[in-house]
């Protein structure tokens, strides 16, 4: 059976505990943004040598979820399995902020994805937000596609973000999903 359970006082102990690191994730390709007529198009360019990458573990204050009317922490389970999470949060313009989606790797494209994007809407419904918005890599394909399956649309790209890292050559994309 599957089901979504947001962090709080009675559950902490049992979701701060769980193996949320982060998991690898296939390096196809990149979306090529181009900005035209005050709108974006995209294209693809797909490797000849698809990679794994993975990125650190975040240092979570899970704290920080439960004392803050602002934020948002959301476990998906399935047969009483971690299978991923979603974390948001209100945002300065009157969005919701995905701070970050991840769905262990043999759960994914099973759904659980879509089923937590789900929530995070809900929870920003009721929070009277416009949307959901977040931030990706150009070079992180698979994902840029699922947000695109999503109903994301690309709103911004920042090609300085990443510039003090090793991997300078990536280009931040900024997606949104209005209400």
């Amino acid at each position: 059976m599957d089901r979504i359970v947001k962090l709080d006082r009675n559950n902490i102990d049992d979701i701060k505990y769980l193996d949320i690191s982060n998991e690898p994730f296939e390096i196809i390709g990149r979306l090529i943004p181009r900005y035209n007529d005050g709108g974006w198009s995209v294209s693809e360019e797909i490797f000849d040598a698809p990679y794994e990458k993975t990125y650190p573990d975040d240092d979570i204050d899970f704290e920080e979820y439960i004392k803050n009317d602002g934020r948002a922490f959301f476990v998906y389970f399935c047969d009483n399995i971690y299978v991923g999470h979603i974390r948001i949060r209100e945002y300065w313009n009157k969005n919701c902020f995905v701070d970050d989606i991840a769905v262990r790797r043999d759960f994914r494209r099973m759904g659980a994805g879509k089923k937590l994007i789900e929530q995070a809407m809900v929870w920003a419904k009721e929070k009277d937000l416009k949307g959901l918005m977040l931030e990706t890599q150009d070079n992180n394909l698979v994902a840029c596609r699922f947000y695109q399956k999503c109903g994301f649309a690309l709103g911004a790209v920042d090609t300085l973000l990443y510039r003090n890292f090793d991997n300078c050559g990536e280009k931040a994309l900024f997606w949104y999903l209005c209400f």
